[in-house]
């Protein structure tokens, strides 16, 4: 497998699901946004550090 045949596949099905709660709820999304614009640097990078770890977490998981 390339990795063309794994990464453009995964780009795509993030950006759908980017756009879900957008797409749904845009004032539910509008807030949120807006309670991350609140926060410091430190808590923003945590919250990127748990999502990258779920994340990881989920695709060896799912191997």
């Amino acid at each position: 497998m390339g990795l063309g045949e794994i990464f453009l596949p995964a780009l795509a099905l993030m950006l759908v699901l980017e756009g879900v709660l957008p797409f749904l709820a845009p004032a539910a999304w509008r807030e949120a946004f807006t309670r991350m614009i609140r926060l410091k640097d430190g808590q923003l990078r945590f919250m990127g550090l748990v999502s990258m770890l779920a994340g990881l977490i989920l695709l060896f998981l799912t191997r």
